[in-house]
Order: structure tokens, then sequence, then C-alpha cells
């Protein structure tokens, strides 16, 4: 295949990728990587495949691709194809949570002679090692070099490097627990979509909208943060993003779990009243309190359906089934049948809660 025409192929890989045909440019890719022994060419495919692998969340194939791409720049003998292909091989394992290798592929990134792709990659390598000294929860280091990957954004009007960073910011905040901060910077991650993003890829959009629904839960802007999550989950499932979809899921479990601790409140609040009414002999509030009870048990679901008694008052084990119905566990071992006694799913596998 020959340099026009691997340019050519290459292109329409981007035009489909950027029409979200993600599966077609993928293919497109490949079989220009079968068909091409030209090293710039080939080179220029495997960081197509790595940036395309890296969006969609498949994580391994991704750190494939970058391994051999840096072979192919050892055989190019090139310092900034060196660069670019270490940078990659960091980012790899930066998202297989590799965090002292990142550091270490880094650090080579920083220590190569310098090229004139340094200005453009400094920043990227900088918003790497931050990532991976956050992931080791060395936060100093961490906010240092997201520090000095944010001037590199600035230096060179690098506004997509800047969203990177902005929402590696909220992720650093939300874990240091200043609450403020963690909203901030992904609502400036968003900004930057808006203002900027019309070329880029839905991905910043996504994250900017995830970081924003975690800071908004942990704020207790419970609307806020489902709508935001509801955002970023819906581009996830467009993109094939399986990591972002677990995320946001995780994100979906924390709010509904923000809410039903509401829900428990009252429940304890009411349990504490009955028994206050009953020391007291206030028969009529006591009936008044025990109705509104269980009118808040049959709201939540929160009873055995075997037993019928409610879940919450005391201590005691309990077994969730795939089918997201819960039991006392005595009475799941003590009921013999192999479905679920509320929705007759056959099933009886234990499920992960």
């Amino acid at each position: 295949m020959g340099q026009d025409q691997t340019k050519q192929q290459i292109e329409k890989g981007l035009q489909l990728y950027q029409s979200n045909q993600t599966e077609k440019a993928l293919q497109v890719w490949m079989k220009v990587l079968e068909k091409n022994t030209n090293l710039v060419g080939r080179f220029r495919v495997l960081g197509c495949l790595v940036t395309a692998h890296s969006e969609m969340g498949r994580y391994k194939e991704m750190l494939k691709f970058a391994v051999v791409q840096i072979d192919t720049a050892r055989e190019l003998e090139d310092a900034d194809f060196l660069l670019e292909s270490y940078l990659n091989l960091a980012r790899s394992n930066e998202k297989l949570c590799e965090f002292h290798k990142t550091i270490t592929y880094c650090k080579t990134c920083l220590g190569l002679p310098g090229t004139r792709v340094g200005a453009q990659l400094g920043g990227q390598v900088s918003l790497s090692m931050g990532n991976a000294y956050l992931g080791l929860s060395l936060f100093q280091k961490a906010l240092e070099s997201f520090e000095k990957a944010l001037r590199y954004a600035h230096n060179n009007d690098d506004a997509m490097l800047e969203c990177r960073v902005c929402c590696s910011l909220g992720s650093f905040y939300a874990q240091v627990k200043d609450y403020e901060k963690a909203l901030f910077f992904p609502c400036k991650a968003a900004e930057l979509v808006n203002d900027y993003g019309k070329g880029w890829s839905l991905k910043y959009r996504a994250m900017s909208q995830y970081h924003m629904a975690v800071a908004y839960r942990l704020l207790g802007h419970l609307g806020s943060a489902m709508e935001c999550c509801e955002e970023s989950m819906k581009i996830a499932l467009q993109h094939g993003d399986r990591p972002l979809q677990a995320l946001c899921l995780l994100c979906f479990a924390d709010i509904h779990r923000s809410r039903g601790d509401l829900e428990l409140s009252q429940l304890k609040l009411h349990c504490l009243s009955e028994s206050i009414y009953r020391s007291k002999g206030l028969q009529r509030e006591l009936r008044a309190h025990v109705v509104h009870f269980h009118e808040c048990v049959e709201e939540t679901e929160l009873y055995c359906g075997l037993c019928g008694e409610s879940i919450g008052e005391r201590n005691s084990r309990l077994q969730a089934l795939p089918c997201s119905h819960i039991f006392h566990f005595r009475c799941l071992q003590n009921n013999g049948t192999r479905s679920c006694p509320n929705c007759r799913r056959l099933s009886m596998k234990p499920g992960f809660v």
C-alpha cells in the first residue's frame, strides 16, 4: 500500500470514527496495518488504534497496540515518534491501574532529548503522571503534576488538554473532600466542551458530566447528579465505553443509596416514635405511627417477602437474589423453593449484594 493510499485510508477511518461508526473505522485501520509495510504509515495507524481503544475503554487492546507502536518507533529511530509511543504506553498502563509502570514510562518521556513535539506532549505526560500519583494516593505529587499540565495547556492554548486536566482535578478534590472544588473543575471542563468542543470526541462531554455527577452527589444535589450521570451514561452506551458505563452505574447506585438513606432515617424515626408512644400508653398516636411506618415499608419494599417482617429495624443477615429482591438469609434457607418467592424467577443463585 502506497503512502498516499495509506493516508487516505487513515482519513477514511477517522471520518467513520467521528460519525460514531466505530467498528467500521477499526476494520479500515486494521486492513491498513495488515497491508502496510511503510513504518511511518504503520506508526500513524497504530496511534489511531491506541486512541480509539482508549476512548472505547478497551484498555488491554490499547496496551497491545501501544507495545507494537513503540517497537515501530524504535525501528524508525526518531525521537519524536519514540516520545509519542512512550506516552501511549504510559497512558495504557494508567488505564489498567499499573501506576508504577505509568510513572516509569512518563519519566522516560521526560528524559528523552529535546524534540519538536515535546512542547505539545509535555502536558499530556504530566497529566498521565498526575493520574498515576492520584491512583497511588500521593496527593502532593499528583497536584504538582496537574498544575504543570494546566500550565502546558494555557501556554499552548490547548483547550482539550485543559478539559482533561479539569476532570482529573475534579477527581482529586473529591478524594481529598473539597466538594466545592470537586464540582468547580468539571463544570469548567463542561464549559470548555461547549465553547471549543464542536469537533471533539463525545468522550470529553461524557467525562465532564460524570465528574459533575460525582461532585453533585457528594454535595447532596441528587437531582442534578442524576441528570449529569444520565447524560454521561447515554454517551458511554453510544460509544461502547464499558468502563465509563460501570462508573456511571456505580454513581447511580450511590445516588439511590443517598436517597434511600433519607427513607431509612424516616423509618428509624417511626421506630423510635412507636417505642415512645407505647411506653407512654398513647394508643391513638401509636396506631397512627404504626400505620405510617408500614406505609413507608411498603413504599420502599424494605420487607422480607417470606416472613413479612420489615428489613432495617434490627441487625440481621440478608441475601439479595439476581432479580434484586431481598430476603432474610434464614428465611431463604428454610424456604426450600428453587425460585424467587416474589417474582418466581427460577434462578436462586445469590446476587452480588
